[in-house]
Formats: C-alpha cells, structure tokens, sequence
C-alpha cells in the first residue's frame, strides 16, 4: 500500500514519539517493520530530531540479580553506571568461568560440571 509523504511522516511521528512500536506500525499500516524504521527516520530527518535512544520493548539489564529497567539507569550518575558496568563484566567473567560469588565474596558457588 502507498502513502503519501504526510502519511509517512505521521507514521514515522508515532514511531518516534513511542505512540507505537515499529512493529505495531507494520501491523497497522500493512508494511514491513524496516520500512515503518525507515518513516520514523524520515520524519526525525525532516524536523531535525536527534536519533531516538528510548527503550526497547523488553529492555532491561542484569545487575547484582535484580531487573533493572532503562528509567533505572537514565537515573543513576556516571560513576554508578560505571561501577554497576564493571561489577556485571566481572560477573560474567565469573559464570564463564564456572562460578558464582555470594555475598561479600566469601561463599564460592561452582557449578557441577567444571568440579572434579
């Protein structure tokens, strides 16, 4: 189905405003999920918007076991950020590896199938 530029743009408007997923908009509107990417593009182009970094459906984080969720983070200072950043690689780096700190570190957890 064809639209017109104005159509297009208030697409690509609701897009971008969080009216409605990209996704949503592809359903609703009969068209691929990229071309519905590439509406709101085109509007944030032709009112010179900076490039959208709200949430993703689902989006959230693993930090010390708790969901953390985008709000939570747009809300933290840099050096938190950066602290909770570090702490997760280091985690990860621990669960490659095989185990898991509990606590204050004293209490290891390793995982049966790296244990001889």
């Amino acid at each position: 189905m064809k639209y017109t530029l104005e159509e297009r743009l208030e697409i690509g408007r609701r897009i971008y405003d969080g009216e409605i997923s990209r996704y949503e908009a592809a359903e609703q509107y009969g068209i691929n999920d990229q071309t519905a990417r590439n509406y709101m593009r085109m509007y944030r182009d032709a009112n010179k918007l900076p490039p959208k970094q709200g949430k993703r459906a689902g989006s959230t984080l693993l930090f010390k076991n708790d969901r953390v969720g985008i709000d939570d983070l747009e809300a933290m200072t840099k050096e938190e950020l950066i602290h909770e950043l570090i702490k997760a690689r280091i985690t990860e780096a621990r669960l490659k590896k095989g185990y898991e700190v509990k606590g204050d570190g004293t209490v290891v957890l390793y995982d049966s199938k790296n244990t001889k």
